[in-house]
């Protein structure tokens, strides 16, 4: 593939690690400038199709996706990677290459200071709807959703796991219980929906660049601050907030463990090249899920 970008041409490809649904390549051009090339194309995308997802859960991939989010954050004021062009066509986009690496790798607390500001300025956005940018969901709830996702993602898990299968009776009461609890709100904002510190990227200035923005939706905010607990650890206090829900997130909290034991093992189906990384996933949030069946048990 040779690409042209403002007078230059393309001499080198990088493919960088991670992306299951899309490309990521560093690309080096004649004068020696870089940038990243993302690609939606066929056989960019790792993931197999989930039987039964629901929206806003759906498969988050692609430019359109990946525009509106754009578009939406820097309305807003996050900071995410400029845009030099994109291929409709083609399902490319050509983007800023951020020089500063991935927060992840130092933790740097003036960074996350900046980031919880960015955060808490998309998270003032609200909706009385639910779903991805352009894409309301008005049929269910919000927790039947969750509540809808986690036992399919339990289903699966005890089929792949034994020791979940041997206690999902007990789980799955558990989930129907911690649903059940939770008052109806419509009160939904803005949330990346999956940040990790891998999916920061930091500038010269210092600032942090938000990434992997496709799945960009309005839900709950407990959503979000179960994943940024599970990923940031003792740095989420620069990220969170007043006014959760603790019920919500309880049930929020098991949703996301089941589903990083069924999502990652359902990937690991295919031919995705990085499966030590997401056995450790599985691994790990199975643990997780197992530590509430014995709280059940041990209450």
């Amino acid at each position: 593939m040779k690409i042209e970008w403002d007078g230059r041409r393309s001499v080198a490809f990088e493919r960088l690690r991670g992306g299951s649904k899309k490309g990521a390549y560093r690309v080096t051009f004649d004068d020696g400038a870089t940038a990243v090339l993302y690609s939606w194309r066929d056989g960019e995308n790792y993931w197999p199709e989930a039987e039964g997802e629901v929206e806003p859960f759906g498969d988050a991939t692609g430019l359109g996706l990946f525009l509106a989010a754009h578009e939406r954050l820097t309305r807003v004021g996050v900071r995410v990677p400029e845009v030099y062009f994109v291929d409709q066509s083609n399902e490319l986009a050509l983007i800023e290459d951020v020089p500063g690496g991935k927060l992840e790798e130092s933790m740097d607390p003036e960074v996350l200071g900046k980031l919880g500001d960015s955060l808490r300025r998309m998270w003032e956005q609200q909706a009385p709807w639910f779903g991805k940018i352009g894409d309301p969901v008005r049929t269910q709830s919000a927790v039947g959703v969750v509540k809808q996702r986690a036992l399919r993602h339990l289903d699966e898990a005890a089929k792949r796991v034994a020791e979940i299968g041997d206690a999902r009776e007990r789980l799955a009461e558990m989930v129907e219980r911690l649903a059940g609890d939770i008052q109806p709100k419509e009160d939904y904002r803005l949330i990346h929906g999956e940040l990790g510190p891998d999916h920061v990227l930091i500038d010269r200035r210092g600032d942090p660049v938000v990434i992997d923005i496709e799945g960009l939706m309005f839900f709950d905010l407990e959503w979000e601050h179960v994943f940024l607990r599970l990923r940031f650890g003792d740095d989420y206090r620069h990220l969170e907030v007043d006014g959760l829900d603790e019920r919500r997130m309880n049930l929020y909290g098991l949703a996301m463990h089941l589903s990083l034991v069924a999502g990652p093992l359902r990937l690991l189906d295919g031919d995705f090249p990085d499966r030590e990384f997401m056995l450790e996933i599985a691994r790990y949030n199975a643990e997780k899920v197992l530590a509430w069946d014995r709280e059940i048990d041990n209450p």
